[in-house]
């Protein structure tokens, strides 16, 4: 008979459970190591309580300060974890090691297909392709649905108009218990002990912490917005939150759903003859595609990464309007906005972390590193092993091109196209220089004026760079830009 299985708090799904005996640890150092979210640090602890109380007497769950002082010496078998510090803790453990589950791909399937790519030619379009060929999904034969792979190209349309938002029934959200109650509590008494430093507000839980409610949560998706997240996944309105987005990576990265379980549901909402095929194949591709990728890029990649990624030389320290989530520090209404929602939910979509906070980021040079922390800590879903590619490569650039081939540099324009942010803001997307100069417009020239050097030889760079040259005021927008105060 195997030993009991220690159980993380991203495994707590059914394809983690074989029916053994099984054991949780609620550890707090583990949330005294970072300054978390107040939403993210209640998740993890429900979570692990509801699951807790499901397993009854086939768990043994233990609270205790550090995972060492309840482990030590027992014969143990693991799930490998998702982490290079939670893999070292194992293996100090000694604990008999299980392959990893979870995802649509295994670590040794990633390796074949990597198997002598340089770094820079591990493409996630190429990876997807290859995992849409080799599983079948969305595919007739060798080809693909719809004749294509990918139907992003449609999937950029700009928000309705004078919309307040999409028209979408609100998402689901759970109902709190007496679980919740009693998490709200310890949390409240571990910041007055001094032992846990949160940051953002404390307020009703928003996401999926049970696996009953995660099912509940992909079916709502399905059926209220599963044929509109397609064509405005790009899209941002001040008065919806959450848009056509699933929020399905919260259950998904605390293991409650597996990948396989949102692909099977979207495919067979577009083969019932429901929803779109632009919008189905969008879901997979960031289910299938971008997580997978990313979670083998962590491994791939090394667990120096991050600490020695810094390719465009960005040293500049997180402002306290992000270290303290507070919009109102903020004069741009979008950047405002946005650090408004992570304080209030813990949450905002894609493209808002992309082209916000992480354009922002990467215009004003912040250390790549300390923004990766920063979207651990400041997200429910961030996990360690989700934003180093996600940040380090693809939004700050700073692995100079082994994630993405260019910078994700945009000026005021893309966000007053995109978005209904700039109305009623103070500054003025169109203007680079001057007491309306938009922070975006004029940082993204600034941008370009001090990395020039670093992306000359990027040739997918060469028509921004030329416009740089051609421009009268180069001077003095990089100079306004390096002394601005009113952001």
């Amino acid at each position: 008979m195997p030993p009991p299985r220690f159980l993380f708090a991203d495994q707590l799904g059914p394809h983690y459970d074989d029916g053994g005996p099984i054991v949780l640890v609620e550890a707090t150092a583990v949330l005294g190591r970072r300054t978390y979210h107040r939403a993210k640090a209640h998740l993890i602890l429900s979570a692990l309580r509801h699951r807790a109380r499901e397993l009854g007497d086939r768990a043994e769950f233990l609270r205790t300060e550090h995972y060492r002082d309840v482990l030590k010496g027992r014969d143990l078998e693991v799930i490998n974890p998702t982490s290079w510090g939670a893999r070292a803790l194992v293996a100090e453990l000694g604990a008999s090691v299980l392959p990893s589950r979870g995802f649509i791909t295994s670590e040794q399937d990633f390796a074949r297909w990597a198997d002598g790519r340089p770094a820079s030619r591990l493409v996630m379009e190429q990876f997807y392709r290859h995992v849409r060929t080799t599983t079948g999904v969305l595919m007739r034969g060798p080809d693909p649905e719809g004749g294509r792979f990918n139907f992003d190209h449609d999937n950029r349309q700009a928000p309705p108009k004078n919309a307040v938002g999409l028209g979408l029934p609100d998402p689901w959200t759970p109902i709190e218990d007496d679980i919740d109650a009693e998490v709200r509590q310890d949390l409240d008494r571990l910041v007055a002990e001094g032992r846990v430093h949160l940051i953002g507000a404390d307020g009703p839980r928003r996401f999926a912490a049970t696996r009953a409610e995660a099912l509940a949560a992909l079916d709502d998706f399905i059926e209220t917005r599963l044929s509109d997240f397609g064509p405005f996944e790009d899209a941002s309105l001040i008065g919806d939150s959450t848009m056509a987005h699933s929020r399905l990576s919260v259950p998904l990265n605390l293991g409650l759903l597996h990948p396989q379980e949102v692909i099977d549901a979207v495919v067979t909402a577009y083969q019932s003859g429901g929803v779109p095929l632009p919008s189905t194949e969008a879901v997979v591709r960031q289910v299938m595609g971008w997580r997978d990728w990313v979670w083998h890029l962590y491994w791939h990649l090394g667990e120096n990464y991050v600490a020695e990624s810094n390719f465009l030389a960005a040293h500049e320290p997180l402002p306290p309007a992000f270290l303290e989530l507070n919009g109102d520090a903020v004069e741009a209404r979008c950047l405002s906005h946005v650090l408004d929602e992570v304080s209030r939910t813990g949450w905002a979509h894609h493209i808002q972390r992309l082209m916000i906070l992480g354009n922002w980021s990467l215009q004003r040079g912040y250390e790549p590193s300390a923004l990766s922390d920063w979207f651990i800590n400041a997200f429910v879903d961030g996990t360690p092993w989700v934003m180093p590619a996600n940040v380090v490569g693809m939004s700050q650039h700073a692995d100079g091109g082994i994630v993405a081939t260019k910078p994700y540099a945009a000026g005021g324009a893309y966000i007053s196209k995109m978005t209904d942010f700039c109305g009623g803001c103070r500054f003025n997307p169109k203007i680079r220089l001057g007491p309306e100069a938009c922070p975006f417009t004029a940082g993204y020239w600034a941008f370009l004026d001090r990395v020039e050097p670093r992306i000359r030889g990027n040739h997918r760079m060469a028509q921004p760079l030329a416009g740089l040259r051609r421009l009268v005021d180069r001077d003095a927008v990089a100079a306004q830009e390096r002394a601005r105060t009113d952001w």
